[in-house]
């Protein structure tokens, strides 16, 4: 089974592919992992990444492209995967259908997790982290003991910049914008599956499942 996992910051598709990798037995495919991995393994491609990345520069989709296409190449892969990450724009996803018609493969479903816009800002907003250790808390979904101050070390608490009201919007502004071709396009192929993303975690991971083995 060949997936692709849609959603804005803040939707849980990170925890959700861990549940659909341990359901499925097949790889979670992450862009920056496997951007990372390229890197570190010092590839032609990763070499050609990390001189973009060095330089605080984006890499560019020629290069992304090309690692995503060896990466589904791979033997753990050849069973089905979930492309989380990726694509992110059309034109990425125009380049993934080649890509797989290639391997002689097309994707089976395109899960877009939909959860409102006020919720995500109140998921990313509430995250606090450790100046210590670097423990993450939640001052709704998983306060610290004491107000402002870590459970494991004693630590200060903090907002991170990009968890900030206005970062957040404008995130997921980018992500609006970039994604609703993506939408319409996989809509059009009748891949696409919209899941209600509130809830629970539990919850969410059920209706995945429903719509991906059809017992709906």
């Amino acid at each position: 089974m060949d997936v692709i996992l849609l959603g804005p910051p803040g939707a849980g598709k990170g925890t959700q592919a861990k549940f659909m990798v341990d359901r499925w037995n097949i790889p979670q495919v992450s862009t920056g992992d496997i951007l990372r991995a390229a890197v570190r393994e010092g590839t032609g491609l990763g070499v050609e990444a990390r001189g973009f990345m060095d330089r605080g520069e984006l890499v560019p989709d020629r290069v992304v492209i090309g690692i995503i296409a060896e990466r589904l190449k791979e033997d753990d892969a050849t069973g089905g995967f979930i492309l989380d990450g990726f694509p992110r724009t059309l034109p990425q996803a125009e380049a993934l259908e080649s890509i797989l018609t290639d391997l002689d493969r097309n994707i089976d479903h395109v899960v877009s997790i939909e959860v409102d816009e006020e919720e995500l800002v109140d998921r990313l907003t509430g995250r606090r982290m450790c100046k210590g250790c670097g423990e993450s808390f939640h001052v709704l979904f998983n306060p610290p003991q004491n107000e402002g101050v870590c459970d494991r070390c004693g630590g200060g608490l903090y907002q991170r910049d990009d968890d900030k009201e206005g970062t957040i919007r404008q995130r997921l502004n980018v992500y609006r914008d970039q994604t609703s071709p993506l939408i319409a396009f996989y809509r059009e192929k009748g891949s696409l599956r919209e899941i209600d993303g509130s809830g629970n975690i539990q919850d969410i991971s059920a209706r995945i499942e429903q719509v991906l083995t059809g017992t709906e």
